[in-house]
């Protein structure tokens, strides 16, 4: 039994793949700009894909299926939150960008103002697409908030199946920010489009300063995180689950994500544990996370199937996890923005 929205649900399964928010699914704001010709912009479809047909139909029912959905008002305030570092300073070429922080203001008003905590929609089989890939689409408004709200590449959503007190199935959908996905665009030079003509030698020349001011800020970010995994294994020198001592076989891990840290932040020991390529997985992903007590707490997001097969068992005690006041305020960042819970 869960909690969601101050309502009794059982949990029943949990769909095996992350739905990743694609940029043509997104209003036209949000789509990331890669062409000048106005001719050739697409202003969105509301189709999503989902993943194959049979796996599709096998969690959300037989083919033709039309099901009820519903998001938490409280979900989106959070994951607007969670995502308005990318608002406000963006790591990709979105057509409004210049009009972001005020999307992003108007965007949090509207849910803000929202009536409902839960926000339902129903969602349809798309049968009549041919091919093995299964898409659902919907006219609904809650779904219609998942295409206004997110920002393409840097967003994905989880679905659990459940069931509501009389009986009904129902699938509970959450949005979710991709830190690694922010993270990997910030680290890569932007690609800039060359003028025309006399200008041309103009954008070459901006190109290129450019372009080496951000390999530069590269390089710097690499030394900067050489040192703090060094610092790191100073305070951390094995996995505090498996207990290997092999830093070959350690990942440097943020616990305040790099993505939504600042420069201080990013090389602060502090901000890090030393794990196992898996247990880094959980954590960076907010499959697991920690109390100020060293216990750790697992996604309900996890089947039950994969949490027994990892060997993980929720509010276990860690004895060996490092924790100290640092630690335990970065930690309060990621329980309440990264965990899955």
């Amino acid at each position: 039994m869960i909690l969601l929205g101050n309502e009794k649900f059982n949990l029943i399964d949990v769909f095996p793949k992350i739905l990743a928010i694609p940029d043509s699914f997104v209003v036209r704001n949000n789509k990331i700009q890669t062409t000048t010709d106005k001719r050739k912009e697409s202003h969105g479809e509301a189709k999503l894909y989902i993943s194959s047909k049979d796996t599709m139909r096998e969690f959300y029912g037989q083919e033709g299926f039309r099901v009820t959905c519903f998001m938490l008002k409280q979900d989106l305030i959070n994951y607007l939150n969670t995502l308005k570092i990318e608002y406000l300073n963006p790591s990709q070429n979105y057509r409004g960008m210049e009009n972001l922080s005020t999307l992003w203001t108007e965007r949090m008003n509207k849910i803000v103002h929202l009536q409902n905590e839960i926000i339902t929609f129903e969602i349809s089989d798309q049968k009549q697409i041919k091919g093995p890939r299964g898409y659902v689409n919907s006219s609904d408004a809650g779904y219609q908030l998942i295409r206004e709200l997110s920002l393409p590449l840097v967003s994905y959503i989880l679905v659990k199946k459940l069931t509501d007190t009389a009986g009904n199935e129902l699938y509970y959908w959450k949005l979710f920010v991709d830190f690694d996905a922010i993270k990997q665009m910030k680290s890569l030079p932007t690609i800039f489009a060359y003028g025309k003509g006399k200008q041309q030698l103009q954008e070459v020349d901006k190109t290129e300063k450019k372009i080496e001011e951000e390999v530069n800020s590269i390089k710097k970010g690499r030394e900067g995180q050489q040192k703090y995994r060094e610092k790191l294994l100073e305070q951390c020198s094995y996995c505090p689950f498996t207990m290997v001592a092999d830093d070959r076989l350690l990942i440097a891990s943020h616990i305040k994500p790099w993505a939504v840290s600042n420069e201080k932040e990013r090389i602060d020991p502090y901000n890090g544990y030393m794990l196992t390529p898996t247990y880094d997985r959980l954590f960076d992903q907010g499959f697991i996370t920690f109390t100020e007590d060293r216990h750790v707490h697992i996604s309900n997001f996890l089947s039950n199937r994969t949490c027994k097969l990892l060997g993980l068992e929720d509010d276990k005690f860690i004895q060996m996890l490092p924790m100290d006041e640092k630690r335990i305020k970065y930690l309060e960042f990621h329980r309440q923005f990264v965990f899955k819970g």
